[in-house]
């Protein structure tokens, strides 16, 4: 069913994030929180030569109160995740996506609670850790520790977690449409979307 921003009440059972629409990279924060969730001690450090610092790396933060209210379209299905739509553009939803889970962290939520799937190019913390090659990658993502950032290609291959996000920043259709799927599966409360709301619901109405 199409999603189409609106103004509804936050349902305490199955709280996340807003947002106002963002055009460009200084996308508007989404600004309501999740309720708060027991934090993650941030990830161990890892054996061998020490690596440079990754970009975004996230760390577990104390709870913060409810911030200010904006847009969005929660929708919830009585067998899926609740699903909120955060309107941004190509250039602003990994942007959006970044703004998403900081609120998230913010809010008390795990690193490890979040799951983030790009469509379009990858985010840099993806890239930088893939440098070091993909053992190293998906060990992190099996360690369960941190914020995972992956793509469409490979989405299927990570496994379930509370929050997963969807910065829908490019590719083509049958990606997104793919991205999307792999996300629902994924998603064990709370699915964010955030992109474009007419090539968003254009993918939903296509059937996924």
């Amino acid at each position: 069913m199409p999603l189409i921003p609106e103004e509804p009440q936050i349902h305490e059972s199955a709280q996340g994030p807003r947002a106002t629409p963002a055009s460009g990279r200084t996308a508007p924060t989404p600004r309501p929180v999740p309720g708060p969730r027991p934090a993650a001690p941030s990830r161990p450090g890892r054996p061998g030569p020490p690596r440079p610092a990754p970009p975004a790396q996230r760390t577990s933060r104390e709870a913060a109160p409810a911030a200010m209210p904006g847009p969005s379209h929660p929708s919830a299905a009585a067998d899926g995740p609740q699903i909120q739509l955060i309107p941004a553009s190509v250039e602003g939803a990994l942007d959006a996506a970044e703004e998403t889970v900081d609120l998230l962290l913010d809010s008390g939520r795990a690193p490890g609670d979040v799951l983030v799937i790009t469509t379009g190019e990858q985010h840099p913390w993806a890239t930088h850790e893939l440098s070091f090659g993909e053992a190293s990658y998906w060990a992190q993502h099996d360690a369960g520790d941190d914020v995972f950032y992956t793509d469409a290609q490979v989405a299927d291959r990570a496994r379930t977690r509370p929050v997963v996000v969807v910065a829908v920043n490019g590719g083509p259709e049958s990606v997104t449409a793919s991205a999307l799927k792999s996300a629902h599966a994924r998603a064990g409360a709370l699915l964010i979307v955030c992109g474009d709301p007419q090539r968003i619901n254009s993918v939903l109405g296509a059937g996924v």
